[in-house]
């Protein structure tokens, strides 16, 4: 598999870059030409016509804020999201709720190839930093959404479009700096199409923050190199692209009587004396990861109305995190108990590494047949994923007779996932279109570890999706959709049970008005849940999320987004997200027995978000920025206890943007200012239980700023 990866490197220098003739083709509603690159995403994404709840966002929208935070943090301000952050300030590990879901149940992939870790369905964006940098265009589609590669969207889809091409030759550096010792560097640069038929492009990036927490820093490094080859009829597109990440663990949180004494502190790494004091913290509790992609699309337009797309891919991940562990039973490890100086000891310090070496690998295919008042798109993907679990001792007070790197435990896991699917839109009148989408997916998912056992599962899901939109006028539409999806549970769900497979039914009514001035998104969801996996709020021994089957639930809500310019200065960009997320009928087993609680709300399912931006442009070339977001209470369990509560918080940021022209050697310089936390509110976005009357919190980072500034030549 790593010959594959260097074959895959190899043709991304040989083959060239993007496509980017544009092809004058307009989407009605929003009148933008699309630009032929986006046919790696055709299959995935969604327009107007269509009857899903979306959002987009391009490289520009981001461009001011664009300083070294990851990608769930420059979303924030969307509809129905909530994000967070391990080290509290946007850097290193960071997390992504819509609709009260998190990063497992939200489908991403990049140009069209699944992103989300096979085995957990977490999608880790620390392992590729600086990815928006590199990042063309998103759409974020919320509930179901549109058939997809991947893991089934039980919350939300997010896929992301790499850099268009380049008509002409140019370079950037980037550098930033901030709060917490953030700075980061980067270098960016294309040919420009050369003989009008190829391009080369490429990025190197480095970031580094201390964090907010205690010792939370992260050491992040990445690179992305594309290729493209245009002619008239032909796009192929090769790109390699990953990254280096080392973070101090800050994923151990804290607890209420630090949160109000010292909301910086980390647990992590801690060393105790006899008398349980803290005397010491292990300078390696760290976590060191790599992740290498490989993509190579073959786009062929046959006539006017037929076109085909190919994709074949591979990612090799590999890497551990670090741990200093005190008085650790030899049990774990296999060790027998020794004696020394007459005593017997069956305990001893330790450091162990636990591995994940994984390669995934496999292809998407669709074709693509379009007239007037019809489009049609057939496709499917093969993938299959292989990893390697395990544990090593680097370091022991006492080892007995073990040696280093000995291997504590050593499983594999392999997992296949085969979909088919076929999409199309029909315009019966120029008032009404019709959309329908069926998918068959089958899943087989293999693992052998002591916490899993021995598990051979297969699941065979079919999702069907219809819905029709309705143009009252040019400004006016409406439309309704009904979707089914079937998800797979994850690893950790075998290690903490015997789990099912999860089903939803997911029901979406909007109207969409768009005027000059004026753009405006309503729509109500109602999504109905059949054993869905919900959060307890409780972590296993290794941080994962336990979660569990419960019968039914469902989530009610109710988005508004828009878009209001005031002046040809000054714009608002409001969004409301309200809602009602439940279980029914929710049952307990404790001391007591068995206990019905009736209906719950959601771990972490707020019923109020709101965000907004104040955009004022009082030079064609400053634009300065009020960004707010509103999160209401929600709970970390499901239990609608108060020790489980978190409070709801209101936090607003400031950027500007400066563009300086010039019509010399270099092109531009743009200064960048980015000012999080304007009013210092000391505020917490996510937590875990410990036990049942114990939360520990995540506290993030007060007022805090980065400033950068890009030349282009």
């Amino acid at each position: 598999m790593k010959n594959l990866f260097a074959f895959f490197s190899l043709l991304a220098l040989s083959v060239g870059a993007v496509y980017s003739q544009e092809e004058q083709t307009k989407d009605s509603v929003e009148n933008k030409t699309v630009k032929l690159d986006e046919v790696l995403v055709s299959a995935v994404r969604v327009t107007s016509q269509s009857p899903v709840t979306f959002s987009n966002i391009q490289k520009e929208d981001l461009k001011s804020r664009n300083l070294g935070q990851d990608i769930p943090i420059l979303m924030n301000f969307l509809p129905s999201v909530v994000t967070t952050s391990d080290a509290g300030a946007g850097v290193g590990y960071t997390g992504i709720r819509v609709r009260g879901s998190d990063a497992t149940r939200v489908n991403v992939t990049i140009n069209g190839i699944p992103y989300n870790d096979a085995e957990s369905h977490g999608t880790y964006w620390v392992d590729l930093p600086d990815f928006s940098s590199s990042t063309e265009s998103l759409q974020l589609q919320r509930g179901i959404g549109t058939s997809t590669n991947g893991s089934a969207a039980f919350g939300a889809s997010l896929n992301l479009l790499t850099d268009a091409v380049s008509e002409k030759a140019y370079g950037e550096i980037t550098n930033s700096a901030g709060s917490f010792n953030t700075h980061k560097h980067s270098i960016k640069f294309s040919t420009g199409k050369l003989n009008d038929h190829v391009e080369i492009s490429g990025r190197l990036s480095a970031i580094k923050s201390d964090g907010y927490i205690d010792r939370a820093f992260s050491d992040l490094k990445s690179y992305f190199l594309q290729g493209t080859y245009i002619d008239d009829n032909t796009l192929i597109k090769a790109l390699t692209f990953g990254g280096h990440e080392i973070t101090y663990q800050a994923w151990n949180g804290i607890d209420e009587a630090t949160l109000n004494t010292n909301r910086t502190f980390n647990f992590a790494g801690a060393i105790y004396d006899e008398e349980g004091n803290i005397v010491d913290f292990y300078d390696d509790e760290t976590d060191n990861y790599k992740q290498d992609h490989a993509q190579l699309h073959w786009n062929e337009q046959l006539s006017d109305n037929w076109g085909t797309n190919l994709a074949l891919h591979y990612t090799y991940g590999r890497g551990f995190y670090e741990q200093y562990k005190q008085d650790d039973d030899f049990e774990t490890y296999g060790f027998e108990p020794i004696t020394v100086n007459g005593e017997e000891i069956n305990t001893t310090d330790l450091i162990r590494r636990r591995w994940l070496d994984n390669d995934f690998y496999g292809t998407t295919f669709s074709v693509n047949y379009k007239n007037n008042n019809f489009n049609f798109i057939a496709g499917g993907a093969w993938n299959r994923y292989e990893g390697q679990h395990f544990g090593e001792i680097i370091w022991a007070r006492y080892a007995t007779d073990s040696n280093i790197r000995d291997r504590y435990y050593d499983n594999d896991s392999e997992k296949t996932d085969f979909n088919v699917y076929s999409k199309a839109n029909y315009d019966v009148s120029e008032e009404l279109s019709l959309f329908a989408d069926l998918q068959y997916r089958s899943i087989n998912y293999q693992a052998n570890g002591p916490e899993t056992g021995l598990v051979d599962d297969t699941f065979d899901f079919f999702n069907p999706k219809v819905g029709l939109t309705y143009e009252f006028s040019n400004n006016n539409s409406l439309y309704f959709s009904y979707a089914r999806a079937g998800r797979e549970p994850n690893r950790t769900d075998y290690e903490n049970g015997e789990p099912k497979a999860e089903k939803l039914n997911d029901f979406e009514l909007g109207w969409r008005y768009l005027s000059q001035k004026t753009r405006l998104n309503f729509n109500v969801y109602y999504m109905q849940y059949k054993d869905q996996l919900v959060k307890t709020g409780e972590l296993n021994d290794v941080g994962g999320e336990i979660r569990r089957n419960v019968d039914d639930s469902y989530r009610l809500g109710l988005e508004i987004d828009s878009k209001i310019t005031l002046t040809d200065q000054l714009s608002i960009m409001p969004n409301l997200a309200l809602s009602i997320n439940k279980i029914k009928d929710f049952t307990i087993v404790n001391e007591s027995g068995e206990q019905n609680l009736g209906d719950t709300n959601i771990s972490f399912s707020p019923n109020v978000i709101f965000g907004n931006i104040i955009s004022f442009n009082p030079l064609d070339n400053l634009n300065i920025s009020l960004l707010s977001k509103f999160v209401g209470e929600q709970y970390a369990g499901n239990l609608d206890t108060d020790i489980t509560k978190l409070d709801s918080y209101f936090v607003n940021d400031i950027n500007a943007g400066y563009e300086i022209k010039f019509n010399k050697a270099i092109k531009s310089i743009s200064i960048n200012a980015l000012v999080n936390n304007v009013f210092d509110e000391k505020y917490v976005s996510n937590a875990y239980l410990y036990g049942e009357e114990y939360l520990y919190y995540y506290p993030q980072a007060g007022i805090n700023f980065l400033v950068g500034a890009t030349i282009r030549f």
